[in-house]
């Protein structure tokens, strides 16, 4: 009688090598390009909190794309991040939402984390209503 099950052994399927992970958890290998994006954007809103404590009225977060509706009143097609006005009677606070495939795909790898830095000063200035200029010197 034969029996439907595989025999599971220590090396792959074709015999020719260890079966296991090659990368352990907790290595930077082991992160996915989603986790170091949020690690990124999670570093630089730590640094603008930082500099400037009235950043820590606002939440942020990441999300992969925008919503195929864009808002009425966002003009230009490429939607990069969002800001969600606060609602006081829902106890909502200010909101931004960064969009990390948008970001990704239109510069280079080396760049990601000026243009994510770019526009969350964008967003927080619009909201604390200050020039950009004034919360990173870097914008000048």
């Amino acid at each position: 009688m034969f029996s439907t099950r595989r025999h599971i052994s220590s090396r792959n399927r074709h015999g020719r090598g260890p079966r296991g992970p090659l990368f352990f958890p907790g290595t930077p290998a082991w992160r996915t390009r989603r986790e170091d994006f949020d690690l990124m954007v999670r570093e630089l809103v730590t640094e603008l909190i930082r500099l400037w404590p009235q950043v820590s009225t606002i939440e942020f977060a990441v999300e992969d794309v925008p919503p195929s509706d864009p808002a009425p009143w966002e003009s230009h097609s490429v939607v990069v991040a969002r800001i969600f006005p606060a609602d006081r009677r829902r106890g909502l606070r200010d909101r931004i939402v960064v969009y990390r495939l948008p970001i990704t795909l239109r510069c280079p790898p080396e760049e990601v984390a000026v243009m994510t830095r770019r526009v969350l000063i964008e967003r927080i200035s619009h909201i604390l209503a200050l020039p950009p200029d004034e919360i990173d010197d870097a914008m000048r």
